[in-house]
């Protein structure tokens, strides 16, 4: 049986030649050595800081301590153990010199993604190895720095051996943290899936949360989800991480990763001994004649400078299918009238687009816009086949988990893909008239595909209080929607092709949205989770599979001054 320790032997004999060469002066092995080894640097240091501002950096100081001091490796066998920790302690310095400052480790440049985002989108993660992906977020940083390493362990990528020689432990103690990890790694996992969920009392709890991962919100949501019954009920059976993480390959280095790899005098002023001595005269040599080496991996142009140019490899986009039944089929019976509908302050009801609008937006590829009541399917009413739209993934400039509550928020989407838009109205603290977000600045196309969540916002919420909704109580008073306004549902999904920018208009009824790039298998497993699943009612699918497919609400394709004020209205056709 093959082991991991085999196969890492293995990728030391395969560089042996390789770090010879190096060690010896010769750039383009030098070129291959950097162009190969960096993705698995990248791949420590990202999930290690989870995508902070500082990754650069540490990987370029990795990269650049790493071929300063080759002349020093004795052993080419031992490459990779050696690399890897010396990415640990450029981690571990970097965490030593930020104690003092108190910076938020979540903190990423503006518009990045974390990196559970990246390692989501770029090896198109789905189920249940997407949530553990995205789980790591609720790791403090110490445990993230041991997952970084651990994760590499089971995708193959490491040594259990070189694992603990990074961290400077014995395996027996390895074992022991690494087990540790994996069961707050579970802990977070049961936190991704409560927070997808549509429980009452976990959008009660989380109302005031700032959507920024954090232990301290992770042991309060866990105490809620251990003493839930809906939250710590699992619909299917949680695999290990280790069996979801198997075979996962290293998340690719972005295009354009640049690592300025100068030498100079800096490095052979640090180097001890004359065979580092001499190594650092080989290298400044090397990388300084006027030549520029070109490999697969990446580029080593005259003065030093690597630009990293591996992209990954575009899964084939899946086909779109016609559903096999119009998600517009026969209406079920009219809902219930809601206490919803009771009278409060609104602003000025805004005319839903005329009919002439609607055959312009037509022309130009959308159908009808949902500006307009229908009706809510009974609770018992499956909903019909969801469309399969081709989706390479949708980045945000919120990240992953964009929480926005105040007027003015925003957040730009790109890409092809789904995305969620989760509600959270707080009448118990501003009940009255509700102007909902605007989509502005559109290039390409978005449709509104889906409703889910187990709910309208309109439906009952409460089993002792039957004036209670998701839009207020008769004690609280109700959110209020415009006039001929679609009511919306707990979870609104939409697909996007393209770009566009989505506003919070805030300026009445007490509202937040949060935006989750997303998936076509959540979208499914959300609009088929009905009363057997605990929640109120199926889902409601919009898409037709067509371009004759819905638009939101309150669509443009203007790029207005304030988008915290546009009209009440779709103009796809602008």
């Amino acid at each position: 049986m093959r082991t991991y320790a085999d196969a890492g032997a293995e990728a030391g004999r395969h560089w042996r030649a390789t770090i010879a060469a190096a060690q010896a002066g010769d750039r383009q092995a030098l070129d291959d050595l950097v162009a190969g080894w960096l993705p698995l640097v990248y791949n420590i240091v990202g999930r290690a800081l989870n995508g902070h501002a500082d990754v650069d950096d540490v990987v370029q100081e990795t990269m650049l301590r790493a071929v300063g001091n080759l002349g020093s490796l004795r052993d080419p066998d031992s490459f990779r153990s050696w690399l890897v920790a010396i990415a640990m302690r450029q981690i571990r310095d970097r965490a030593r010199r930020r104690t003092a400052t108190r910076l938020d480790e979540s903190t990423a440049p503006e518009g990045a993604a974390d990196f559970a985002e990246l390692t989501v989108l770029r090896l198109q993660l789905e189920g249940q190895r997407r949530e553990v992906a995205e789980a790591v977020r609720w790791l403090d940083g110490e445990d993230r720095q041991l997952l970084s390493l651990w994760w590499l362990e089971v995708a193959g990528e490491l040594t259990r051996r070189e694992l603990a020689a990074a961290v400077g432990i014995s395996r027996q103690h390895a074992a022991v943290r690494v087990q540790r990890v994996k069961e707050r790694l579970e802990v977070s996992r049961g936190i991704v899936r409560a927070l997808d969920g549509a429980c009452p009392d976990l959008r009660e709890l989380t109302a005031r949360w700032n959507g920024r991962p954090d232990s301290v919100w992770r042991k309060r949501l866990a105490r809620h989800i251990r003493g839930c019954g809906y939250c710590g009920d699992t619909p299917e059976s949680v695999v290990p991480a280790e069996r979801l993480l198997v075979g996962i390959a290293l998340v690719p280095v972005p295009v354009g990763f640049t690592l300025s790899l100068a030498l100079g005098g800096k490095t052979a002023a640090a180097a001890a001994g004359s065979a580092s001595v001499g190594w650092s005269a080989k290298v400044l040599g090397a990388l300084t004649k006027p030549a520029v080496a070109m490999t697969a991996g990446a580029t080593l142009a005259a003065g030093g400078v690597y630009v990293a140019v591996q992209t990954p490899d575009d899964p084939p986009p899946r086909t779109a299918t016609a559903p096999t039944a119009a998600s517009t089929a026969a209406a079920p019976p009219p809902a219930a009238a809601s206490p919803s509908a009771s009278p409060s302050a609104s602003p000025s009801p805004s005319p839903s687009p005329s009919v002439t609008e609607k055959k312009t937006a037509k022309k130009t590829g959308y159908g009808s816009v949902v500006d307009a009541v229908d009706t809510a399917p009974d609770p018992g009413s499956p909903p019909g086949a969801l469309p399969h739209r081709p989706a390479s993934g949708v980045t945000s400039t919120g990240g992953a988990h964009a929480v926005m509550n105040h007027r003015g928020d925003a957040v730009t989407l790109t890409g092809q893909g789904y995305v969620l838009v989760r509600w959270q109205i707080s009448p118990q603290y501003r009940a009255g008239s509700l102007v909902p977000p605007a989509w502005t600045g559109l290039k390409g196309r978005l449709f509104h595909v889906a409703s889910g969540g187990g709910r309208r916002m309109d439906d009952p919420t409460s089993a002792t209080d039957p004036t209670a909704t998701g839009m207020g109580s008769a004690a609280t008073g109700y959110a209020v929607l415009p006039a001929g306004t679609q009511q919306m549902w707990q979870n609104e999904y939409f697909y996007v092709d393209g770009s566009v920018t989505l506003t919070v208009n805030e300026r009445g009824a007490d509202y937040g949205v949060s935006v989750f790039p997303s998936t076509w298998d959540a979208v499914e497993k959300d609009v088929l989770t009905g009363p057997p699943g605990g929640a109120g009612r199926y889902g409601l699918v919009r898409d037709t599979g067509g371009d004759d497919t819905p638009v939101p609400q309150y669509l443009t394709r203007d790029t207005p001054a304030d988008p915290a004020t546009v009209p009440q209205a779709s103009r796809v056709s602008v």
